[in-house]
């Protein structure tokens, strides 16, 4: 699956005033009526549950220009993830990234077994484009952070 890119996403929720999160990149879009998606997360992540628990969830698609902050973001435990960066709170409560290409505002609206991992499907509630500048994702692809427009390029020198 290391083979397998996949767009670099924070899921987030908060719990008694702390935020939780995890980086997920098996995100995907689901129907467009009603708007919603899938975000699959492992059940041994710490905010695995705080996440069932709240109901909601915010997904934070990050641009290849926050790339330093995904290494922090994926290192750090706990609330300590959220430090370095700005977060805009959304009507569930969820926090969502002032940096991000797009995110989403998600209610749960079912939670299908997927074997190690759970398979949220979200209602989206909201959309934003907080920065209209972030047009390439990061991918998360061969255990490390690569970025759309370097492997463009590449192909397009090839």
């Amino acid at each position: 699956m290391q083979r397998f890119a996949g767009p670099v996403t924070a899921i987030t929720t908060i719990e008694n005033g702390v935020p939780s999160g995890l980086m997920a990149t098996a995100v995907c879009s689901l129907s467009a009526d009603p708007p919603s998606l899938i975000a699959c997360i492992n059940k041994a992540a710490t905010a695995h549950d705080t996440i069932l628990r709240q109901g909601f969830f915010g997904v934070s698609v990050l641009p290849d220009t926050l790339r330093a902050f995904a290494d922090h973001f994926d290192r750090a435990k706990g609330a300590d993830r959220f430090q370095g960066a700005l977060w805009i709170m959304q009507t569930t409560r969820a926090s969502l990234l002032a940096g991000a290409s797009v995110a989403f505002d998600c209610r749960i609206a079912h939670v299908p077994d997927g074997y190690s991992h759970s398979i949220l499907i979200g209602i989206i509630n909201e959309i934003l484009l907080p920065n209209e500048n972030a047009d390439k994702c990061l991918l998360w692809h061969r255990k490390g952070f690569v970025s759309v427009a370097a492997q463009a390029r590449e192909s397009q020198s090839g």
